[in-house]
């Protein structure tokens, strides 16, 4: 019955990636050619609205999605949005194969009890079956996400304060691993059977988030982005906070700047990547990563491209989820592209539209 719902074609959904500084906004259709990028938007969040990925001010948080949805087809109204950091939990546990759903939802609660760690009364549960597992057929790998209801609701509620439908809440990693299909294009052609690290540099935190041949298998938040940056600009040039950002955004610094300010940023980052692929291989007992691709606002930071690939010998590129794209004539294609990197959890969420989800 549920397969038969789900091959039905579901509505589209805007995906939502709501930052610290900024929120991003993506639109996704499908024609016989492939996906069609219907809308791109970024508007800038108020300083302190979002705080260690927690939403502060939920009327201004609605405020800027408002502003979105005037630039969003009336005709779509449905979102989906994700959470992300210390609050939220992710695991694969193993369930016999012969659970139906709702079987595998009780077995699900009970499991989720020993192995969350807060009261359930607290978390919303989601799973999602996956594939048999290879060492047990009679088991079936299930992907068990958690997360504190209210970092839930407070997405829920200021998407429906800027006029959307919340119809999924996801996790940031898993939407980043799923933007992966529309970056393919940008590596080498033996990328879809590879480890493929993906570092999703937003403005005060960073997400490192790893899949192999396609399936997400690791992610880690780092508390380290584009912010620092920011604050070196502004204390070496003795600016405001606000005017060392402008500064940055429009390319307008002095020309010492590079060895002043931007040097120091790369060996700080170059130390943060590094660290972040050592943990990644001491935990998961893999050897090496293949490709490494930077997303995020402060991929757009001079000179990150060449400089990872020389400094940690792996192959580097700057994610443009809409390489292989077609792009809507609505879209200004010369401003997307200077900005293509902001949206590649947003559009790892709008890609929501064309999967499986439970109404």
């Amino acid at each position: 019955m549920l397969s038969g719902l789900w091959k039905k074609k579901a509505p589209l959904i805007v995906g939502i990636d709501i930052g610290s500084y900024s929120i991003k906004a993506v639109l996704l259709n499908q024609n016989d050619n492939g996906y069609v990028l219907e809308a791109a938007v970024v508007e800038v969040m108020p300083r302190g609205a979002i705080v260690d990925r927690e939403i502060q001010d939920l009327d201004a948080v609605g405020k800027v999605i408002a502003k979105i949805r005037k630039k969003i087809s009336s005709a779509v109204n449905h979102t989906a949005s994700a959470v992300s950091g210390k609050t939220v939990f992710t695991k694969i546990v193993y369930m016999d194969v012969a659970l139906n759903e709702q079987e595998l939802a009780s077995q699900i609660e009970f499991e989720a009890d020993s192995l969350i760690p807060y009261p359930l009364d607290e978390v919303s549960l989601d799973f999602e079956p996956l594939d048999i597992n290879e060492s047990d057929q009679s088991k079936v790998n299930v992907l068990l996400s958690a997360a504190r209801t209210e970092s839930v609701e407070a997405r829920v509620a200021v998407l429906e304060a800027g006029g959307f439908d919340a119809k999924v809440i996801d996790v940031e990693s898993y939407a980043i691993s799923r933007a992966y299909d529309l970056i393919l294009s940008q590596l080498p052609n033996d990328a879809a059977d590879k480890v493929v690290a993906t570092v999703d540099l937003g403005a005060t935190m960073t997400l490192f988030s790893v899949s192999e041949a396609g399936n997400h298998i690791y992610s880690r938040d780092q508390l380290f982005g584009g912010e620092q940056y920011t604050r070196l600009i502004a204390a070496h040039f003795s600016k405001s906070f606000e005017e060392a950002e402008l500064a940055k955004l429009a390319g307008e610094l002095p020309e010492n700047y590079a060895i002043e300010v931007l040097a120091p940023f790369h060996t700080v980052l170059i130390q943060q990547v590094r660290r972040a692929i050592q943990i990644f291989l001491t935990s998961s007992g893999k050897d090496r990563i293949d490709y490494l691709v930077i997303s995020g606002g402060s991929a757009l930071v001079e000179g990150l491209e060449l400089l990872l690939t020389e400094e940690l010998a792996i192959h580097t590129v700057i994610a443009n989820p809409f390489a292989g794209v077609e792009i809507s004539h609505k879209i200004n294609k010369a401003q997307l592209a200077k900005t293509a990197p902001r949206f590649m959890v947003s559009a790892g969420l709008a890609l929501r539209s064309f999967v499986p989800w439970h109404i």
